[in-house]
């Protein structure tokens, strides 16, 4: 799901750099005030780095690419790299993002540990902090438990703003479900909610690709999305593996 944008994508439109369904307005459960922290940084008037750190499928993807697009929607040129495409390689990869105002570096956990990257991170936090560019990681745990074999770096990644995300509850779960149904224009009855989160992981890409196969499958079929609905649809899931 997540890649970095290439230099071409520049001219594309904002919702196909980064997907519509991930936005801030479309995010459930975030904790007290860490949209409008989220807000402040990719606007630019926010301080210089956070790091937002959460189990995975807790959203922190989602929170990045939002963050990303919330900043071009303010004029300011931003940029989303996934650290995992980008390991052993690091050095390259960061300086390519050098003339961005906004730039969300998501995966900590994939890159850190190595000499090599671990200098280059360090490199790159300082050249941002020197340019007054703003900084968002994500990381499945806090800086200190990240393994981050180069002290410096570590010190520069526990001064930065912290928000901490945790799973979805059950509620949590509900109003994702209707939020995004909504915003597909699909009608989605209760009960057939309820049937499908005792059925499918909680995590949000899990909800997210669940729904996205729900919503071609009823297009195809045009039929509401009901309890005998989704036991066609999983049922033939399950057929094709």
């Amino acid at each position: 799901m997540s890649r970095p944008v290439p230099p071409a994508a520049a001219q594309l439109p904002l919702a196909l750099r980064y997907p519509p369904d991930q936005r801030f307005e479309t995010f459930v459960g975030a904790p007290d005030g860490a949209l409008a922290q989220l807000r402040a940084l990719s606007s630019g008037t926010g301080r210089g780095g956070l790091l937002l750190h959460g189990p995975a499928g807790a959203g922190k993807t989602h929170l990045a690419l939002a963050a990303c697009a919330h900043a071009e929607a303010c004029g300011l040129r931003s940029a989303f790299l996934p650290l995992a495409s980008a390991a052993g390689r690091l050095d390259s990869a960061l300086d390519a993002l050098h003339d961005n105002d906004f730039i969300a570096l998501d995966g900590l956990d994939a890159a850190v540990g190595g000499h090599d990257d671990d200098v280059a991170l360090f490199h790159f936090h300082n050249r941002a902090a020197d340019a007054g560019r703003r900084v968002l990681y994500t990381a499945r745990q806090p800086a200190g438990e990240l393994g981050v074999g180069l002290p410096d770096l570590r010190s520069r990644l526990s001064a930065c703003e912290v928000i901490a995300l945790a799973p979805l509850d059950d509620d949590g779960r509900r109003e994702l479900l209707r939020l995004r149904a909504q915003r597909r224009g699909l009608v989605i009855e209760d009960a057939a909610i309820e049937w499908l989160l005792r059925r499918v992981d909680r995590d949000l890409g899990s909800l997210t690709r669940m729904l996205e196969r729900i919503d071609r499958a009823s297009l195809a079929a045009k039929r509401r999305i009901t309890v005998p609905f989704l036991r066609q649809v999983l049922a033939a899931d399950s057929a094709a593996d």
